[in-house]
């Protein structure tokens, strides 16, 4: 069992930074990969970033590939997103997510196979 919390979202200007952050909660959660997916109105949820269980892989959508950073500390028991030089097409809501399947689990970019969410966190870009 995992629990999640995201915090961090808000209004930025194009060009801005915002760093979000994820409170996790359960017995496995250094052990497991972690996730951060987005949604925007309209459309459906889309990966955005993963993490191995030591932080020593990470997998990025090619449109944030280089703009956005995956990290976690698990003896804050937090995974973190950095998201820099921000456009109007990143506005969405923002989800962490944790996927129960051990130390070896792959860093897959569905949606179904993640195990726990987030109530999630707003972005907003303007122009």
């Amino acid at each position: 069992q995992v629990q999640l919390v995201e915090s961090g979202g808000g209004l930025v200007q194009a060009g801005g930074s915002l760093t979000l952050s994820c409170l996790a909660s359960g017995r496995t959660f250094s052990r497991d990969v972690m996730g951060w997916f987005r949604q925007a109105p309209g459309k459906e949820r889309e990966f955005v970033a993963a993490i191995s269980w030591n932080g020593g892989h990470t997998n990025y959508r090619d449109s944030v590939r280089g703009r956005f950073t995956i990290s976690r500390d698990n003896a804050k028991n937090t995974v973190y997103l950095q998201l820099n030089s921000l456009k109007p097409e990143d506005t969405a809501v923002y989800y962490c997510s944790a996927k129960n399947d051990g130390p070896l689990a792959e860093l897959t970019t569905t949606p179904a196979r993640y195990d726990y969410w987030g109530q999630g966190t707003q972005v907003t870009v303007s122009s």
